[in-house]
């Protein structure tokens, strides 16, 4: 189907649904699908051998450095279409979280009108009700303020431009804290009894709601300190991190490679459940801070733990282990010379998120003093080179014979360790 997309993309007329420009939403979507049809297609092509120029046909070096500079030059269309589609999508997402908003408000007055019928409206429904349409504007005005990064979705984005996690879980557990104080204001501004009033005060002591402000105070705690971990491992190299097109809800579930990851899933699913339970809590008793029993927030502090211990122990350097001559069938066993490809064993050479050609086409090698480019191999479905764990580089002409050192730098800037080979003449 991207083929086919691909072909007809010259008789499709401009903001008809085949613009390439990023002025509107639609035209960036249209653009990005295009170019990503026309990626695939000329990878396709050049993987069965096909659309090679006679005049490198012959040579097998000339002809893969060729069909890389290509498909580099596709890859870098691909991820600027790419970069103004996530824009355009971010810049129209704040109209739709703030109708999601406004639709919990509206569902929250359905619920209340239905369990109402047989006991009669109180003023704790009321309070319920007033509490939702405050926070629900505050939401609404920050979403404003914040609509060309996503409304709302807006202090949940990382650096990264990814949902993160932490922040997620700490802002859901913010909205819910303080939707439960302002019930309880709204109560006490209409209580008409020096003891309701007394009674609701009392509500807002410390050990009725002890579980409830430890789990607060551990999330916004985590939610500060991952931010500082992944920033101190990114600069010393010990994290590689690429950033994406746009946030997407399964990035609160998986890593940046979009790889489900425990620490990540059963932090959610635990957070939500506790709030779901203080949720149900709060409706019952709207009267005081809801008391989180200290057994779930043992449990949410277990989980909390878990995320944290995760994150340091996700990641790590690149690291060449060995660097040997590429030998293909019908060569000679010889020294490494100036000419030959060497093949770089090792791991972590392509980053999470970084298996895009555009990301794996800025990935260079270090022999000597001279950088040299990655080709891209395509084959099939993908690239056979690089991989995360083995790079093919041609050794070129300006390296001098004797011992050099070779140093693969990754897309996302991370160097490895520096390893020493003899290159004769």
């Amino acid at each position: 189907m991207a083929v086919q997309e691909a072909r007809q993309g010259a008789d499709a007329g401009a903001h008809q649904g085949g613009c390439t420009c990023g002025d509107c939403p639609h035209g960036a979507r249209a653009g990005h699908r295009r170019a990503v049809a026309e990626f695939l297609l000329k990878r396709e092509e050049f993987a069965a051998g096909q659309g090679l120029p006679a005049a490198v046909a012959h040579s097998a070096s000339a002809s893969r450095q060729w069909v890389s500079e290509e498909l580099t030059q596709s890859a870098e269309l691909v991820a600027e279409r790419g970069r103004a589609e996530g824009e355009a999508w971010l810049a129209r997402l704040w109209r739709r979280t703030v109708y999601a908003v406004w639709a919990v408000v509206v569902a929250l007055l359905l619920v209340q009108a239905l369990t109402a019928i047989g006991t009669g409206w109180s003023s704790a429904r009321t309070a319920g009700l007033v509490a939702a349409v405050v926070v629900a504007g505050a939401l609404s005005a920050a979403s404003w303020f914040h609509r060309a990064r996503g409304g709302v979705l807006a202090p949940v984005v990382g650096e990264d431009n990814r949902l993160s996690t932490s922040r997620v879980v700490a802002v859901g557990w913010v909205l819910f804290v303080a939707y439960a104080v302002l019930v309880l204001v709204g109560r006490l501004a209409a209580a008409s009894s020096p003891a309701e009033r007394d009674a609701l005060i009392s509500g807002l002591e410390l050990a009725r709601g002890a579980g409830v402000v430890t789990v607060l105070a551990v999330v916004c705690g985590i939610a500060v300190l991952v931010r500082r971990v992944v920033g101190l491992r990114v600069l010393g190299q010990r994290l590689q991190k690429v950033r994406a097109d746009r946030p997407r809800a399964a990035d609160l579930l998986t890593d940046d490679a979009g790889r489900g990851t425990f620490a990540d899933i059963q932090y959610v699913v635990i957070s939500a459940v506790a709030l779901v339970f203080g949720v149900v809590r709060l409706a019952r008793r709207p009267d005081q801070l809801p008391d989180l029993p200290w057994g779930l927030a043992v449990v949410v502090l277990v989980s909390a733990a878990t995320y944290v211990a995760g994150k340091y122990s996700e990641g790590g350097r690149p690291v060449i282990l060995s660097v040997v001559r590429a030998r293909e069938a019908g060569d000679l066993d010889g020294p490494i010379r100036t000419g030959d490809d060497i093949e770089i064993r090792g791991a972590g050479f392509v980053p999470p998120g970084a298996q895009r050609a555009d990301r794996l086409s800025r990935m260079v090698v270090r022999i000597g003093p001279v950088n040299v480019h990655v080709p891209l191999v395509p084959v099939t479905g993908g690239f056979s080179n690089p991989t995360d764990e083995v790079l093919t580089v041609p050794v070129p002409a300006d390296v001098e014979p004797g011992r050099v050192e070779v140093q693969v730098v990754t897309a996302a800037g991370a160097e490895t360790n520096r390893y020493a080979i003899d290159v004769t003449e």
